[in-house]
């Protein structure tokens, strides 16, 4: 069942709770149901987690807790997603964000080299940030819904399987 594998991965709420960026949030992350693993935390985790790791922005797992908190969704699960964005994935993901903007906005792809300062940030932005960030929220979206409804319909399939399973063995017994 996905709610075992799921839960074998995810840090714990004491480790959640000791993240300093996510002491703003106060008792708020007390609610019994942030903790809580189901389908329709799980599904919902997942679409505010994926959304969130394709935002070209720091402190994502921040945001993604911002908003899993009021939609009472796993707070565990929609803070580790953000991790799918990562120092080895980022330039893949941002990219194919920028690609996917270009074509969007119908604008031509801008040859760049990156540069990690503030003053490449500065001047590329007039160039390629409009089309990055379109790309960026569209990913983002996209992978929100698609991470919504996959989780979903995983959960359906490994209940109908664990429920077959059980009716053989009882069918077995007999």
């Amino acid at each position: 069942m996905p709610k075992n594998f799921i839960k074998k991965y995810l840090p714990s709420p004491e480790k959640i709770k000791q993240q300093k960026l996510l002491n703003l949030f106060g008792t708020l992350l007390h609610d019994g149901n942030l903790w809580h693993l189901n389908r329709r935390s799980a599904r919902g985790a997942f679409a505010v987690g994926l959304f969130w790791a394709w935002m070209p922005m720091p402190f994502q797992m921040v945001a993604s807790a911002a908003v899993a908190i009021p939609l009472r969704v796993n707070l565990p699960l929609a803070v580790a997603l953000v991790w799918i964005s990562n120092p080895l994935t980022m330039p893949v993901m941002f990219y194919l964000s920028y690609l996917i903007g270009t074509v969007v906005l119908a604008t031509p792809v801008e040859p760049f080299v990156f540069e990690a300062s503030w003053q490449w940030l500065a001047s590329s932005i007039h160039t390629i940030g409009k089309p990055f960030l379109t790309g960026c929220l569209l990913m983002g979206i996209a992978a929100g819904i698609a991470g919504y409804f996959a989780i979903d319909w995983l959960w359906i399939v490994s209940v109908r399987k664990a429920q077959r399973l059980k009716l053989f063995k009882r069918r077995a017994e007999k």
